[in-house]
């Protein structure tokens, strides 16, 4: 079985010699360079193990570990630090890794730290996760997150979130959604979908985020990249 890796590191040497290393060990690698590129990363494909080094721009690797935990991300984490105090490694655990290797480090030990993750964590089977660029949705788990940060959604607000994601880049008319979410059509006065559309809109599309959701005029809402 072919285990990906994400390497958050800021250093390139590091970053790239780690990618080389994993590939001829048989990984299939994916790589950020600060913490805001590693959460984005995070949300928009889970990998098998995240190999997170301390001291990235903001956020640091402590950060986003804390922000993957408390949005219920179980991925393995192995920390990496030039850090030597033991209360730094302390630090690591608590923000929620699983293990944490000191720079300079042997490429062979990392290899078999990555091997016990494994073996500690196995692979689940794959659930129903859809994703459209920064955005993930679990529905199983009537959970959705934007760029890393999970959102807090009412019952009606996920139930039309999961359906505009699911057909994410076909345009859904009114009828069409209100059938589906409500489970009979309110009639074309009815204001009830813009209301909540609206409401979407506020939680998803903050400051620095692309728009989410369009509105075709005439037509309905689609939930795609800009």
């Amino acid at each position: 079985m072919t285990h990906t890796v994400l390497i958050a590191e800021d250093d390139r040497a590091i970053r790239d010699s780690l990618t080389r290393a994993l590939q001829l060990e048989g990984y299939r690698v994916s790589t950020a360079a600060d913490g805001s590129r590693t959460l984005a990363a995070l949300a928009e494909q889970r990998p098998d193990l995240l190999v997170l080094d301390v001291m990235m721009p903001a956020p640091d690797g402590l950060e986003v570990c804390r922000r993957l935990r408390a949005a219920g991300d179980r991925t393995p984490v192995l920390m990496l630090t030039a850090r030597v105090e033991v209360s730094d490694r302390i630090a690591g655990l608590d923000a929620g890794a699983d293990d944490y290797l000191v720079k300079p480090f042997d490429v062979g030990e990392l290899f078999a730290r990555l091997r016990a993750l494994l073996r500690r964590h196995p692979s689940e089977p794959t659930e129903d996760v859809l994703a459209v660029a920064d955005l993930r949705v679990e529905p199983g788990a009537r959970r959705a997150w934007r760029a890393g940060e999970e959102l807090e959604l009412s019952r009606t607000e996920f139930d039309l979130l999961e359906l505009l994601t699911r057909h994410a880049g076909a345009v859904l008319d009114q009828a069409t959604v209100y059938e589906r979410i409500w489970g009979y059509d309110f009639g074309p006065g009815s204001k009830n979908l813009a209301v909540f559309i609206g409401y979407l809109r506020r939680k998803l599309d903050r400051p620095g985020l692309a728009p989410l959701i369009h509105t075709v005029r005439g037509v309905g809402y689609t939930l795609r990249e800009s």
